[in-house]
């Protein structure tokens, strides 16, 4: 069958269909700005896949990286004892991939036969290079890092004690570093790798009375953007992937005081299991990228693109909700 032929046929089954609506839906089918309006949604869709082709093939340097082998990929997790940390390793379990879990805290739970434990301080380069060579001792040098391991406290600039203040940029920021500088050499060397960041919706939007984690979050952004051109022009290594994941509130012990208000608590929250797949999709694809999670959100990460009075208004949402709820929280103890 020729091309002109099969038109034909289209053509001809198009209009049998319109002939056989309602005169009023004929009557809107046939408005001069239908084909106009169709022709900018046709426009619309191919700009957008264009532009998710574009950004994917930019974020992985322009080449497929080689076929998944769980067998000879070893993904190292911080922070792999409970929470995000713990259901990434839950996930990776299940798709069998080998996983080494570091941690401050013993794990409370039964370690599967492919996960094993080291207890380490990532904020210490001493204890991570004393732990990695036992690591590579006993399985290889990681070829997967994802950099989990995350704290949070309460308290304004003004309230909140130095000591926790320098404990989140020592987690959430420079432990980044440190475990990047002994782990990541051996995947330039081969040319292969992954660095994943947990970041947080707070890399984009400060609010009050937790500077100091959206300030250590837009440092782990900014950390993931750096390693990757660094990776690219420094190190000829455009096969190690790098990701960097933005999850909203998550349901984790680091946000239970929050959580634990119910309904007074106004913004959504996500799973550990949201969150995980996102993450582990980007391992077993072997792509690199900026995930929002959830994806409806993602118009936030253009926040500091907009207008300054508009960006002060997307500030005050969330520290008036922050504010409020902790008014309430005051008014109950007050009441015991």
């Amino acid at each position: 069958m020729s091309l002109d032929h099969s038109l034909q046929l289209l053509h001809h089954w198009s209009q049998t269909a319109l002939d056989h609506l309602p005169p009023q839906a004929q009557e809107v089918l046939f408005h001069p700005l239908v084909p106009k309006a169709a022709s900018a949604l046709l426009a619309l869709g191919v700009l957008r896949t264009a532009n998710r082709s574009l950004s994917y093939w930019s974020a992985n340097n322009w080449q497929k990286a080689r076929p998944w082998q769980k067998e000879r990929e070893l993904v190292l997790v911080t922070g792999g004892c409970s929470g995000i940390g713990k259901q990434i390793m839950q996930d990776l379990v299940q798709a069998g991939v080998r996983v080494v879990i570091l941690d401050i805290q013993e794990p409370s739970f039964k370690l599967p036969s492919n996960v094993t434990f080291y207890k380490a301080d990532i904020t210490s380069s001493e204890n991570i290079h004393c732990v990695a060579e036992k690591i590579r001792v006993a399985h290889g040098d990681p070829t997967v890092l994802v950099n989990n391991a995350g704290v949070g406290h309460d308290g304004t600039i003004l309230d909140e004690p130095e000591a926790k203040i320098q404990q989140t940029f020592a987690v959430n920021t420079v432990s980044h570093f440190l475990m990047v500088r002994e782990f990541l050499p051996s995947m330039v060397q081969q040319n292969h790798g992954h660095v994943i960041t947990i970041a947080s919706m707070a890399s984009f939007v400060a609010v009050g009375e937790m500077v100091d984690y959206c300030c250590s979050k837009a440092s782990a952004l900014a950390f993931h953007e750096g390693l990757g051109q660094e990776l690219r022009h420094w190190y000829q290594a455009p096969k190690v992937r790098t990701s960097v994941v933005h999850p909203l509130w998550v349901r984790t012990p680091m946000i239970q005081q929050l959580t634990d208000a119910g309904q007074q608590f106004k913004q959504p929250v996500l799973t550990p299991e949201m969150v995980s797949a996102a993450v582990v999709k980007q391992i077993l694809t072997q792509s690199s990228g900026q995930v929002i999670v959830p994806t409806t959100h993602t118009p936030i990460s253009l926040v500091r693109a907009f207008p300054s009075w508009l960006q002060d208004a997307a500030r005050s949402v969330g520290s008036k909700d922050l504010l409020n709820l902790r008014k309430w929280q005051t008014s109950q103890l007050s009441t015991k």
